[in-house]
């Protein structure tokens, strides 16, 4: 299977990898040079605890009809600007998209670059599910409700920015660090997780 060309849409995105500001040192300009390469941040600063958890789940593979054994890494890729954080997984459009978990919705939103998206919490609230790029919601899914693993949640789609020819979906995990901060957790790698044995 072809790989996909893919555009960022993990929640990171919405964060810059550098500080918004930065002070003023001179009036002049400063001399032209070579752009400074993205940072990466590696997926080490999560602990193999987390990833044993989150393995412990059994966790499904979100679109209906792949397999794990399908699934090809892309989080530390650098997409533009920004690094990926996340795992695409392209089918064809109207494919349905699965809960990777059971827990609870927190949030349904379209934005310009994730189109329509999915927050969705595990049951401790300590993993958070994104889920973007998507055709539809699944009929009366809403924020605040309940969803069991393999529920459908929506459908395979090219909202946001993804190119109209590469429907897909692009699926991120993070860590909880601050309920009331749900969406800015840390990244956690979903190849290690829903592929380990190819991933060690």
């Amino acid at each position: 299977m072809a790989q996909v060309p893919i555009v960022d849409m993990s929640p990171s995105a919405e964060r810059p990898l550098v500080p918004a500001t930065t002070p003023v040192v001179a009036a002049k300009p400063a001399p032209a040079r070579a752009t400074r390469p993205v940072a990466v941040r590696d997926a080490a600063v999560v602990s193999s605890n987390d990833l044993s958890v989150l393995r412990s789940k059994g966790l499904v593979v979100p679109v209906a009809g792949v397999a794990a054994a399908r699934l090809v890494g892309s989080f530390s890729e650098v997409r533009g600007s920004r690094v990926h954080e996340a795992l695409d997984i392209g089918a064809p459009r109207g494919t349905p998209i699965l809960s990777v978990d059971a827990g609870t919705v927190l949030k349904l939103f379209t934005s310009r670059g994730g189109g329509l998206t999915v927050y969705a919490a595990d049951p401790s609230r300590k993993f958070i599910y994104y889920y973007a790029h998507l055709d539809a919601y699944a009929p009366a899914l809403a924020e605040g409700q309940s969803v069991t693993k393999g529920q459908q949640i929506g459908t395979v789609g090219t909202t946001g920015n993804a190119p109209p020819n590469t429907p897909h979906l692009h699926f991120a995990i993070l860590r909880n660090d601050d309920m009331t901060k749900w969406w800015t957790g840390t990244p956690i790698d979903p190849f290690l997780v829903l592929r380990p044995a190819a991933s060690r």
